[in-house]
């Protein structure tokens, strides 16, 4: 197992991977995590049956895409140097947004996943990124919908909206939100920058 792991509680595999994520968060610290990766898991199936997508696999990306909570926001840039993860100028000044990309590698290095859609779809969930997959687009939506802070989305029922006719427009709805505020956030990543000029060019 690669060094970046050694701090964390890691067991066999069982065969359940829904289980296995569960106890490896819980084992880890994060059973809030826990609870959020088993709603979004449950929503990206629902969206994935929807619009066609697969399933198994939405469920699979929803069960795993924030695995990498386990690593504090600051050690997540040294884990992802140790994992040999690229670290973008934005990433480093808000390490929060690389979670995705160790979320991607350890879906793969622990868990055993070698569908590459899947692991694509985890390694954008946060950000989207331009010519993304329905997998992408169902695996973000979903994380938008089941949000892991207290409370309602403020853009829940707009994405909902969008959501009763094209996928594209709903998550485009949570890209503009950002978007719309973007004076106020810390960082604006290259990934969300680039979904947001070609979904606003496909949409309006």
């Amino acid at each position: 197992m690669k060094s970046a792991y050694s701090s964390l509680v890691i067991e066999p595999l069982s065969g359940n991977l829904r289980n296995d994520i569960v106890n490896f968060l819980r084992n880890n610290g994060c059973p809030k995590t826990a609870e959020h990766s088993i709603r979004v898991g449950n929503e990206a199936s629902k969206i994935a049956g929807q619009f066609h997508a697969s399933i198994a696999s939405a469920e699979i990306a929803g069960y795993l895409h924030d695995i990498s909570a386990v690593f504090a926001n600051d050690v997540r840039i040294q884990v992802s140097r140790d994992l040999v993860i690229e670290v973008l100028t934005e990433e480093e000044t808000f390490p929060m947004i690389i979670h995705q990309k160790i979320s991607k590698e350890m879906a793969r290095d622990i868990f055993q996943i070698h569908d590459q859609d899947i692991l694509d779809a985890i390694g954008c969930h946060t950000t989207l990124r331009k010519n993304a997959t329905l997998l992408d687009k169902v695996l973000f939506v979903a994380d938008k919908i089941e949000w892991d802070q207290v409370g309602s989305p403020p853009y829940l029922n707009q994405i909902l909206r969008q959501l009763d006719h094209l996928l594209d427009h709903a998550a485009f709805e949570y890209i503009n939100y950002l978007w719309s505020q973007k004076e106020k956030l810390r960082v604006i990543h290259p990934w969300l920058r680039d979904a947001y000029y070609e979904m606003q060019e496909k949409i309006e």
